[in-house]
């Protein structure tokens, strides 16, 4: 476990191979406008420092690789599987710039889903939730199983002026593995994408627009030449299916699209005004937008 100084501040990341290469949250190694620093500084357990690099950042997954100047380092080892509800949860981090601070707690529940924010524009799937308490600093930093194995990286909280208590989040191990390993072989990784910006659709957006529903995902911008472009989707149309899952929301939307491949063909069913249509998507490719 490592922890990472940004000029921004304190994040953790873990050590993800020997040769120096380490994993943490993209947002822990990038500024206000989502741009990755140039280097950063890696404080070890042992007392050393280092500078690094940052390899990529997806930005989709929040997960980024950095090259440290150290080699010979233990290598954290990772699930290769989900954990179970109830199963304990140790998370390792720098809170606060703490480092090596341990808290625990047990695993609440899996594949939660986290809206698109300001921070998170694209918005997250498929996380991990736990109690074990996550602060700020803890970013990047290892949860970990009773074998000792990571079982992903601490990824958000809410905090308690929402009235949450003790709900934090935690990007999957098989994520953090998949995600590094592509920008590791080629600098990026891919995803699905539909080619279009939607949004959820709030009671005023239905009564200013005269929309049939305020359920689905309404399509507000159609990428020129993109995949939705090509089949003929429009701004205006209010995505209600894909695949024959319902989608209620944007986060419904951004969940049914990851879970698919890019070049595989999706079934969408949509609105538009009062007409129930569908068309066949062939899905995009990140990396190619």
């Amino acid at each position: 476990m490592v922890t990472i100084q940004t000029s921004d501040g304190i994040g953790s990341g873990v050590v993800y191979r020997s040769d120096g290469t380490i994993v943490t949250d993209a947002h822990v190694v990038e500024d206000q406008q989502k741009k990755p620093f140039t280097s950063v500084r890696i404080h070890f357990a042992d007392g050393s420092q280092a500078s690094a690099t940052v390899v990529g950042v997806d930005d989709a997954t929040d997960v980024a690789v950095l090259k440290a100047d150290r080699g010979n380092l233990p290598a954290a080892k990772f699930s290769t599987v989900l954990p179970d509800v109830g199963q304990l949860a140790v998370v390792i981090g720098s809170p606060l710039g703490l480092e090596q601070t341990v808290t625990a707690g047990i695993i609440s529940a899996l594949h939660r889903n986290m809206p698109p924010s300001e921070g998170s524009p694209q918005g997250l799937i498929d996380l991990i939730q736990t109690d074990a308490p996550i602060s700020p600093g803890n970013s990047g930093g290892a949860v970990v199983n009773s074998s000792s194995e990571i079982i992903g990286l601490s990824e958000a909280y809410l905090p308690p002026s929402s009235g949450a208590v003790s709900i934090g989040f935690v990007t999957p191990a098989a994520t953090v593995t998949d995600v590094a390993d592509q920008i590791l072989k080629s600098g990026v990784a891919t995803h699905p994408v539909l080619g279009i910006i939607p949004t959820d659709i709030s009671p005023e957006i239905a009564t200013r627009f005269g929309l049939p529903t305020q359920s689905g995902a309404l399509v507000i911008e159609v990428a020129p030449g993109g995949p939705a472009a090509k089949a003929g989707l429009q701004p205006g149309d209010i995505i209600t299916e894909l695949d024959a899952q319902k989608i209620a929301s944007v986060t419904d939307l951004l969940a049914a699209v990851r879970s698919k491949e890019p070049g595989q063909q999706a079934d969408v069913g949509f609105q538009r005004g009062q007409d129930t249509k569908s068309v066949k998507v062939i899905l995009g490719s990140s990396a190619t937008g």
